[in-house]
């Protein structure tokens, strides 16, 4: 009997995380948590309502659950609460994702289709490499960041937890993203980032919130 696993969150990265679960046939879906789903089913699987449910659950022999949720800092809050309810949180990897020789996943980390992790990088707890990311070797992505769709790290970049790398931006071999750091859709980063920066552009530069 494969292993049943909750997961919160039924927005677009909870469906992207119900297709990794349904291509990798490892874990059982036990249905989602949301607490203002948009469909009472997403992928044919159940959104149960809210976490009200949780203990329930746990009492029906669920321990395992995931925390789908794209934001990365309600993605980490989520994940707390799981933990403070007893549950597990496994990484996630989808079959057609490429996991380089000594590269480590951490707990609740999720792969999605087509990413490539490189050789002895390091991808940390509740990250998220997304749909055909490149991390490239030596790499180490910190606790809850975010690697966008087609984004490029190049060799030994390191990012900081819950930094957000956009979809299609490319980062220099060796650079320093900083925690919490933005960086924008399609932006090219050449130089280390202090935590919290936010950047856009070709060659990435300064930019205010509402720009990213």
């Amino acid at each position: 009997m494969r292993p049943r696993i909750l997961l919160v969150g039924a927005g677009g990265h909870g469906k992207a995380i119900a297709d990794l679960l349904l291509a990798d046939g490892r874990f059982e879906a036990a249905g989602f948590l949301d607490a203002a789903p948009k469909a009472t089913q997403v992928l044919g699987l159940s959104v149960l309502v809210d976490e009200s449910r949780l203990p329930a659950l746990a009492g029906q022999g669920i321990s395992l659950a995931h925390p789908a949720i794209g934001n990365n800092a309600q993605r980490l809050a989520a994940a707390g609460r799981l933990r403070a309810a007893g549950f597990s949180l496994p990484s996630l990897i989808h079959p057609a994702a490429l996991i380089g020789h000594g590269a480590v996943v951490g707990e609740g980390a999720a792969i999605l289709a087509r990413a490539v992790i490189g050789p002895e990088a390091e991808i940390g707890p509740l990250a998220l490499i997304n749909t055909g990311a490149i991390v490239e070797h030596d790499c180490v992505v910190a606790e809850a960041a975010h690697i966008g769709p087609g984004a490029v790290l190049a060799g030994g970049v390191r990012v900081g937890a819950g930094a957000l790398i956009g979809a299609g931006a490319v980062v220099r071999p060796g650079v320093q993203i900083g925690a919490g750091a933005v960086i924008g859709a399609g932006a090219a980063v050449v130089d280390n980032l202090s935590p919290g920066a936010r950047v856009a552009g070709v060659p990435a530069r300064p930019v205010q919130a509402p720009e990213i």
